[in-house]
């Protein structure tokens, strides 16, 4: 798995180290991709993906977020669970917040050199994808929000709405019902998927291996990152002050986050185009990657 031999740079906010990883030649045109809640970037963004990417011009740049992967961790895990909905009303002291992330992303940039990038975000990603364009407006050329949750990219009770909570229940059982934690990575990204198109067992498990191999999914992350998005949900109300193009993009079998949600979004966000994918879920499929690449190459003014 990985870019080749999976070399790893290093970027730096503060005290915190960002890993990231590239595909695609330097001159293209920039596009940073933005992990949601816990994945890693080796699942949130397939290879063949990322490289599908490049193929239409794109120099890509994926990370781990702070608390995944390669990068910085926070406090040990406290806790089994593989659901958020325990916690999505638990009020926990932000070890940092929906910003900080956004910042995290921005030192990728100026790790690689670039004055600004097109953005894109998947889940969780997606929300922070809008804070950078909110936050630093001059870094963000276009924004891709997929597969997020409206209003917000957090948990919260004006989101509530909607999610899914029947289908975020079911990852409760993955812990207790799985032998193992590759084999609960393995069903939590069988339950993201759509069940319209075959499930990629084979990537799935070796990404899972990947990612247990690279660091052990820390349970404690969920709560870390859904107290930094609370932390920060009053960059909802600074929406409309996002002036870079925006694509909505969106599974219409999604178990978590609801259709309607996207809908909201691009009433939200002046002149956002929406597009709604068939037989696609909470996920970045395989038979979609040309579709989806397209489409973000379409936002950059790229020739598909």
């Amino acid at each position: 798995m990985g870019n080749d031999t999976e070399e790893i740079g290093r970027a730096r906010n503060g005290a915190v180290e960002i890993a990231y990883q590239t595909f695609g030649a330097p001159g293209g045109e920039p596009l940073l991709l933005i992990a949601g809640l816990d994945f890693q970037m080796v699942t949130m963004w397939p290879d063949g993906f990322c490289q599908a990417l490049a193929d239409r011009g794109f120099h890509v740049a994926r990370f781990d977020n702070r608390d995944t992967g390669l990068s910085t961790h926070f406090a040990p895990p406290a806790s089994t669970s593989v659901s958020p909905l325990p916690v999505l009303f638990r009020r926990t002291e932000p070890a940092y917040t929906a910003a900080d992330m956004a910042a995290d992303g921005v030192a990728v940039m100026d790790a690689l050199g670039w004055d600004s990038a097109h953005v894109m975000g998947a889940s969780m990603g997606a929300g922070l994808a809008l804070a950078t364009a909110i936050l630093f407006p001059g870094r963000v050329r276009t924004v891709t929000f997929a597969m997020g949750i409206a209003p917000s990219a957090t948990l919260s009770v004006a989101a509530l709405r909607y999610i899914n909570l029947p289908g975020l229940a079911r990852f409760g059982r993955v812990g207790r019902l799985a032998d193992g934690p590759v084999a609960a990575e393995v069903e939590v990204m069988r339950m993201l998927a759509s069940p319209h198109h075959p499930f990629d067992e084979a990537w799935a498990r070796s990404a899972a291996e990947v990612s247990h191999a690279r660091a052990p999914r820390d349970p404690g992350t969920t709560r870390r990152h859904l107290a930094a998005g609370r932390a920060s949900i009053h960059l909802y109300r600074r929406l409309g002050e996002i002036t870079a193009p925006v694509l909505i993009l969106h599974g219409a079998d999604d178990p978590i986050a609801r259709l309607a949600g996207a809908r909201a979004m691009a009433r939200r966000l002046r002149g956002a185009r929406l597009v709604i994918y068939p037989a696609m879920g909470h996920e970045i499929p395989r038979h979609l990657w040309d579709a989806i690449a397209d489409d973000v190459a379409a936002l950059a003014g790229l020739r598909a």
